[in-house]
């Protein structure tokens, strides 16, 4: 049995074994010269455990080749053959050929790089396949974040929603509205003992440049998250003239939902978010930004005069269109510098803008909606993919919430719907594993949360629906925990396992 995860379309078993050496040669087309490096650090990394050339000098010894194949359908697709004499990995594209060059590692990690020779056919289900990190709740460093990413790319996972923004920290440098990151990435924290303890830190541009490097050779594309209109209160901190009130106000310490966001009604507020926004899209290359847009509440909008006055002005009938009215005009600031737009799926109150997607986190309900209006969507429902979520009932660190994650029930989620036709199904990207940091202070329990629940999910994202069994994932999850404690991940243990291992807080 294979173990690895996510589990490929197809494997078929040959006769013979591979050897794998950690100098084993590679030999790749000019267009693979970066996933062949990859590899070949993975491969010279102590985690795989392999031994050394044992061929006399000059001897022909067995090599892995990374070559192109059109002919194939999908992009990230890949073929990987394994025969007593070579490895060849092929694909029609880099991504292929890197997701071939992640599965050959998994198998390089078990039983000393002695592979049982196979043929491996595989493609993945969805084209988006990610994970959520909320990085504004509680800040994390560009080298964890670094090792994050790895292990995404460990699981084959393709997004990076990287969660930039909210009313507890501003953690993107903007060169025009320096306050953000002065003012607005750190808190005076009230929550422990009582003490105010300062927290929070920021992410410059150069930081974010040398993230998307990492992730470009990884071939994850990073979504950039900035909330609107709601979860604001790090940047009103900074300008309190964006709010309805004018302030003043402070980076919140607490967490939940606050009643202060960005004045629909303030001509100040859509320059400051062109000029935010066009920073954004010019930092990241990829095709898609995130505007949030979930948890805004109404009550300053309608009692503001400014913003009473644009919706006379725009005949719209309430607050939800007028937060409509907003979406679009962030919409247009996007399209304009060629992205597309992305937000929770409250942005489907008071009429969608055209050209949005949506991810649906409050249940099903929004996802589906979008998709029978022709509009892509992201299936994040809390009750699948929150990883924020307890791991189980017992003995838990604090988490948000009384909702139970366990493993079995994210490795029991369909992000398609049912109900959906064909045709509206096609619109359904794929889902993420959503991870918000309220209750998650440190990498040590960040990992904690994530894995091995990530694991499952990976599977629901890439694997074939027909033939998931949950209790043959488990019996896979054991080798693949080893190679889990291999990197260096503080994962999650069943119960049985917690009397030998202590977790790191």
């Amino acid at each position: 049995m294979h173990t690895i995860i996510p589990a490929p379309a197809s494997i078929e078993s040959k006769a013979g074994v591979f050897q794998l050496e950690r100098d084993c040669p590679i030999e790749a087309a000019p267009e693979f010269s970066g996933e062949a490096k990859l590899l070949a650090v993975w491969l010279a990394s102590e985690s795989t455990s392999l031994p050394r050339a044992a061929s006399p000098s000059g001897a022909k010894r067995g090599a892995i080749r990374l070559v192109r194949d059109e002919s194939m359908r999908d992009g990230e697709g890949y073929r990987l053959d394994i025969s007593s004499e070579g490895i060849l990995i092929s694909a029609k594209g880099p991504a292929g050929v890197f997701y071939g060059c992640v599965t050959l590692r998994q198998l390089a990690m078990e039983n000393s790089g002695s592979i049982q020779a196979m043929l491996i056919a595989d493609e993945p289900r969805f084209s988006w396949r990610g994970s959520m990190l909320d990085t504004s709740r509680n800040f994390f460093s560009v080298a964890f974040l670094k090792k994050y990413i790895d292990l995404l790319a460990f699981h084959k996972l393709n997004r990076f929603h990287w969660h930039l923004t909210d009313d507890q920290g501003w953690r993107i440098e903007i060169d025009r509205y320096p306050e953000l990151t002065k003012i607005g990435s750190w808190r005076g924290d009230r929550r422990i003992h009582g003490e105010v303890r300062r927290n929070g830190g920021f992410y410059s541009k150069a930081d974010v440049r040398e993230i998307l490097e990492y992730c470009r050779e990884r071939h994850i594309v990073v979504v950039p998250e900035i909330e609107m209109p709601g979860h604001a209160m790090a940047a009103l901190a900074a300008f309190p003239g964006l709010s309805c009130t004018g302030g003043s106000f402070e980076v919140e310490d607490r967490f939940g939902i606050f009643e202060d966001v960005y004045c629909a009604g303030n001509d100040e507020t859509f320059v400051f978010m062109k000029n935010v926004l066009e920073e954004v899209c010019d930092l990241f290359p990829g095709p898609w930004v995130h505007i949030g847009g979930d948890e805004c509440p109404k009550t300053r909008w309608n009692a503001c005069p400014k913003c009473r006055a644009a919706m006379k002005r725009e005949g719209l009938k309430n607050a939800e269109e007028l937060q409509s009215w907003f979406v679009r005009k962030a919409e247009t600031i996007l399209a304009a510098r060629g992205k597309m737009m992305i937000g929770w799926d409250e942005i489907l109150e008071g009429g969608l803008a055209p050209g949005a997607a949506v991810m649906s986190w409050r249940g099903e309900k929004g996802g589906i909606e979008a998709a029978r209006a022709g509009h892509d969507v992201v299936m994040t429902p809390g009750e699948w993919t929150y990883l924020d979520h307890y791991n189980t009932s017992g003995p838990e660190p604090l988490a948000i919430g009384g909702d139970v994650v366990s493993l079995a029930k994210a490795y029991g989620y369909d992000p398609v719907p049912a109900g959906l036709t064909p045709g509206e199904s096609s619109h359904v990207l794929g889902s993420e594993g959503l991870i918000w940091t309220e209750y998650v202070p440190t990498p040590a329990h960040l990992e904690y949360m994530l894995w091995p629940r990530l694991s499952a999910l990976s599977e629901v994202f890439w694997s074939p629906k027909e033939g998931r069994d949950f209790k043959e994932f488990q019996q896979r999850l054991k080798e693949h925990a080893k190679r889990l404690d291999a990197l260096d991940v503080n994962r999650w243990r069943p119960q049985e396992e917690r009397a030998k291992f202590k977790e790191r807080p």
